[in-house]
């Protein structure tokens, strides 16, 4: 049952179509008629036909024996497109309408033409366009044709057989347009195939360089290029290749070596293809920093700077700064330069090397500290017996002074950062050798510093003894180790200062003021200076005399001998000496009372001052002659009733007297002249009571007063001659 359902399906089918042609048949509009085909391009064929009435639309059918390809149209011409190319088809052509589609058409055959070529094109050089092409099915040739794409200037068209085509003498950097078809046998041209394509551009001219030295750098110019779209140099040395692209008419490269030679090119591109390289050039660039850079002071105040040599140097230039700012420069074309220079600095050294174009890249720079200088206005301030204090102007460059005093076995060193120096515990009266180095923590030591030679100032004496002699003189003597040294010694006390001066070990002070204390002290004086004092040794003078020594007259026998008290003095001894024997006193008093006088002789008169040590000054006065002796037996002799001669006995040696009569109605004088020895006194009155003294006068005229006096009465009856009557000898208190 199955199978045999199957077998009448197509049956079915097929009645079914025929009958709806039968009836399409008799309603469908007419059959069209072609009346020509043909094919412009290769895959269509155009159909022409007169106008069926009633038909809407036609449809167009192409066989070429494998496939069958229907288009629906709408009227004439119409055109059947998908074909191959280069393809007989046979056309036929059925009117539709609302009633139906007519039957087709008598077919007619139409062959499609041939296919466009594929083009390839490219711009080998400036001037020319290579255009390439597969092999078209059926072609036996090909035209190729070229103009510029603005529409300028003329069409250039070329035929061949072959597959490509080479346009020369083209405009550089400049768009064309380039139409390529194929032929058939019957020199039926195929489809045509369109493009553009630009050439490409010529290199750059007129290229300009410009090299920045410090900052290793190259700018690139040159003139547009036409039809360029892009530029490109390209630095090229032995060790790298550097390039930088622009759109631009200039570039600037940059990272270049020092010392290294570059081969220049610049090319210009476009979508095309890039241009030729330009006429390639040499670019050097400014030559390295030296190296191995060497500086030495040799010998000092020279500084000898050397390096290795470079590539591409021409010439060397060497820069030398001080820290004072002050710069100095030689140009060489060898490999070392010498300076002077100073004590003290601080050198900034670099080196460059020069060519055509410029300075090399700044290298290291190098430093180089000279040695400090040397003081050379040491001068000592002070100068003692066992130190010695420098000063010095600063220099420049010490950060240090060592000082060094060398007396051929012995060293003394002080170190410090200012410009002064003590050297203490230093040998008296002694010559050494005294340096100052400078010091700086780069250089150490400048060993080259001049030595000066400075010599101590002498050793102290020693003051051995200080003695006195019989004129009062000041004699001292010491001890000394100095050489060529003058000795001055000196006295200081309340009364001055007093000095002698010597170049032995004694010298004599004379003048010493009495009464003093005095400090001696000795000093030892040479060129190098003064030595310290020698220790003090006291000395006292003996003590002054005193002033104003007064002898006075107390009794007969008995003398007063006073003084002012001189300077230091403790006690005193006075002394009366004469032939007749000495009379002395010791006293702390100023005065002392001396007896067993004898009246009338002379007496040398002296008085010792003693200090409170033991120290005596023997002081001598002139002699004193004791007074007279008082005169004996004095009696009074009436003469007349008022008169009276006194009368007395003269005793040892010779003296005038004087006497006086003290009475109740006056008192009555008389001096006898020289030689005698009694006195008359007139118009005395009588009835009284005298009392007589007959005093000696002494040389000075002073009347001595200490002789016994008499009490005598006058009376006025009795004889006008004759004695008075002695009453006695008046009471003395």
């Amino acid at each position: 049952m199955a199978g045999g359902r199957e077998t009448f399906l197509p049956l079915i089918g097929f009645i079914l179509i025929c009958l709806k042609m039968v009836a399409s048949a008799k309603s469908a509009p007419e059959i069209p008629t072609i009346d020509q085909a043909y094919s412009k391009l290769s895959n269509s064929i155009t159909v022409e036909w007169a106008t069926v009435p009633g038909a809407t639309s036609y449809l167009l059918t192409a066989e070429d024996g494998d496939t069958v390809i229907e288009t629906m149209v709408a009227n004439s011409p119409g055109t059947v497109t998908g074909l191959k190319a280069a393809t007989l088809y046979e056309i036929t052509i059925r009117s539709i309408s609302a009633a139906g589609r007519s039957l087709a058409s008598p077919p007619k055959q139409a062959k499609t033409v041939l296919a466009a070529p594929i083009l390839e094109v490219s711009s080998p050089s400036s001037d020319s366009i290579l255009v390439q092409w597969e092999a078209v099915y059926m072609a036996i040739g090909f035209s190729v044709s070229i103009m510029r794409a603005n529409g300028l200037g003329s069409i250039w068209k070329e035929n061949t057989t072959n597959t490509s085509l080479t346009f020369t003498s083209l405009e550089a950097g400049t768009l064309y347009t380039i139409k390529a078809y194929a032929w058939n046998a019957n020199r039926i041209p195929g489809d045509d195939s369109t493009c553009n394509q630009r050439t490409s551009p010529r290199a750059p001219a007129n290229i300009q360089v410009s090299f920045d030295s410090g900052a290793l750098k190259a700018s690139f110019s040159w003139a547009l290029a036409e039809g360029a779209f892009n530029y490109t140099v390209m630095a090229l040395s032995d060790s790298s290749e550097l390039t930088c692209s622009t759109t631009f008419s200039s570039c600037t490269i940059s990272s270049l070596q020092c010392g290294t030679e570059y081969l220049i090119s610049v090319l210009a591109s476009n979508d095309a293809g890039s241009s030729k390289s330009s006429s390639a050039m040499t670019l050097k660039t400014v030559a390295c920093a030296p190296g191995r850079v060497t500086i030495q002071e040799d010998p000092p105040g020279h500084l000898s700077v050397a390096w290795s040599n470079v590539d591409l140097g021409d010439y060397y230039v060497v820069f030398v700064k001080s820290d004072d700012g002050l710069e100095v420069h030689c140009n060489t074309s060898l490999t070392q330069c010498n300076f002077l220079s100073e004590c003290g600095f601080t050198y900034f050294i670099s080196v460059f090397a020069y060519n055509k174009a410029g300075q090399s890249p700044l290298g290291d720079i190098f430093n180089y500290t000279t040695a400090p200088c040397c003081p050379s206005d040491i001068n000592p301030v002070l100068v003692s017996s066992d130190r010695v204090e420098i000063v010095w102007s600063p220099v420049r460059g010490a950060e240090l002074y060592e000082t060094k005093a060398v007396d051929g076995y012995n060293v003394v060193e002080c170190n410090d950062t200012t410009p002064a120096c003590t050297l203490s515990a230093l040998e008296c009266d002694t010559k050494y050798n005294i340096t100052v180095y400078s010091f700086s923590e780069v250089r150490g030591s400048n060993m080259s510093c001049t030595p000066q030679f400075i010599t101590t100032a002498p050793c102290s004496p020693e003051i051995k003894n200080v003695s006195r002699d019989a004129f009062s003189m000041i004699n001292v003597h010491w001890r000394s180790t100095n050489d060529d040294a003058t000795y001055t010694v000196t006295a200081q006390g309340e009364k001055g200062l007093y000095q002698c001066s010597s170049t032995g070990e004694s010298c004599t002070m004379r003048g010493l003021p009495c009464g003093s204390v005095f400090s001696v002290t000795a000093v030892a004086e040479t060129q190098a200076g003064r030595s310290l004092p020698s220790y003090s040794v006291p000395l006292e003078t003996v003590p002054c005399c005193p002033t104003g020594l007064t002898v006075t007259q107390i009794t007969q026998s008995v003398i007063n001998v006073s003084w002012t008290i001189g300077r230091v003095a403790q006690t005193h001894v006075a002394v009366l000496e004469s032939h007749t024997g000495q009379s002395k006193c010791h006293t702390h008093q100023n005065h002392c009372l001396l007896g067993c006088i004898t009246c009338g002789i002379n007496y040398t008169v002296t008085l010792k001052a003693i200090s409170a040590t033991g120290l005596a000054a023997d002081c001598s006065y002139q002699s004193y002659f004791s007074g007279a002796c008082c005169p004996l037996g004095v009696k009074l002799y009436r003469l007349g009733p008022n008169g009276i001669r006194i009368y007395w006995q003269a005793s040892r040696g010779s003296a005038n007297y004087s006497t006086d009569l003290y009475g109740s109605k006056g008192i009555f004088t008389c001096t006898p002249s020289a030689g005698l020895s009694f006195c008359d006194v007139t118009e005395i009155p009588c009835g009284d009571v005298y009392t007589v003294m007959v005093s000696p006068v002494a040389e000075t005229g002073l009347k001595l007063t200490f002789c016994p006096k008499k009490i005598y009465s006058v009376t006025c009856s009795g004889s006008t001659l004759g004695m008075v009557i002695y009453r006695g000898k008046r009471n003395e208190e």
